[in-house]
């Protein structure tokens, strides 16, 4: 159950771990002849061949049109395993990945959908916050001379980074709200997101401040545990870091170089280590990706009479019975005869 809980939390977004920073591993810097400190690479820069400069870039143009394929791959896949961990908190129960993915592999293609349409209506809306104001800048003339007007570009600036801060909360309150609470109300009444988003709206509107004290409480919960997770997150890291760092080491030794060759075998090896870690970490964060999906379940379920009527059903009161019948009485003894005589 764990490992697949792991593997359904890792697919749906429910990755809770914070950031670390490890310092210099290899010891400080040499000190160079004037007393400064000069950085010395690990590993040189890699020498390529001119003439194989083209089979670079096509393997370079390559990689970014998988990426953008793997993409929309794992963001439909994240869509449907939203569901998946959905029904697995609410049913207790993680026995059959394939089972989940065919039941909720259609609801998972509408909520594809929003996600879809959000992303690239958020992404459209951030390069207009920011190209508009850069472009009349540019027009003004305040870019070709900063000098003569540091005042407007300062309070400018300042009023366009407070707004594209304001902007991207929202955003992302957006997106929480999505996940947690259109993602129930999409697999209990089996609704497209518009309908989706219309129902949650509806009982949003009667109590706001409840969201937001949710939203904030959230914020503080998921700092708590990305400070946790992350520290337990350090034993998956140094078991897949220490191989890596041996065996780079290694080739260097034996008098390996950067070629075509050896650029893919890293990126291949590179590929399959970091999702080695990725779900390593994951299956460490699984009491993790289990609270954050029941925290919101609970919360929706005290407004929301669908969700709490599966989630705590109704006692079922057995049938009146019927009193047993009562025994027929025997018939009376006959009296005993006189003795004769």
């Amino acid at each position: 159950m764990w490992w697949r809980l792991a593997l359904v939390g890792l697919l749906a977004g429910e990755l809770h771990v914070g950031g670390c920073n490890f310092g210099r591993a290899f010891g400080p810097l040499p000190q160079s002849k004037q007393g400064g400190k000069v950085p010395v690479p690990i590993f040189h820069p890699p020498h390529i061949d001119p003439a194989r400069l083209s089979q670079l870039i096509g393997l370079i143009l390559m990689g970014a049109l998988a990426v953008i394929v793997v993409g929309f791959i794992l963001l439909y896949v994240n869509s449907v395993f939203r569901f998946i961990l959905f029904d697995s908190v609410l049913r207790r129960d993680c026995s059959s990945v394939g089972d989940g993915w065919d039941r909720w592999r259609r609801a998972g293609g509408r909520y594809f959908l929003w996600q879809l349409v959000y992303q690239i209506s958020v992404g459209i809306f951030f390069l207009m916050l920011v190209g508009i104001p850069l472009m009349f800048a540019a027009s003004a003339g305040w870019i070709k001379d900063p000098s003569a007007h540091i005042g407007r570009l300062a309070g400018s600036a300042f009023l366009l980074i407070a707004v594209f801060l304001f902007c991207a909360l929202v955003a992302v309150a957006v997106q929480i709200l999505a996940r947690d609470f259109l993602v129930p109300i999409m697999a209990i009444e089996d609704l497209d997101f518009a309908d989706g988003w219309s129902r949650l709206l509806s009982l949003i509107r009667p109590e706001p401040g409840k969201f937001i004290l949710y939203l904030l409480m959230k914020l503080v919960l998921l700092i708590g545990a990305a400070i946790i997770f992350g520290i337990a997150a350090v034993i998956p890291v140094a078991a897949v870091a220490v191989p890596i760092v041996i065996a780079v080491l290694a080739g260097r030794n034996a008098g390996m170089t950067w070629n075509v060759n050896t650029i893919s075998l890293a990126v291949i090896f590179g590929t399959l280590a970091l999702l080695l870690l990725v779900y390593l970490i994951s299956l460490v964060s699984v009491p993790a990706s289990v609270f954050f999906p029941a925290y919101a379940m609970y919360f929706l379920a005290g407004r929301y009479p669908n969700l709490q009527a599966v989630l705590n059903p109704a006692p079922i009161t057995p049938a009146p019975q019927s009193p047993p019948p009562i025994p027929e009485s025997p018939p009376p003894l006959s009296p005993t005869p006189e003795p004769i005589g």
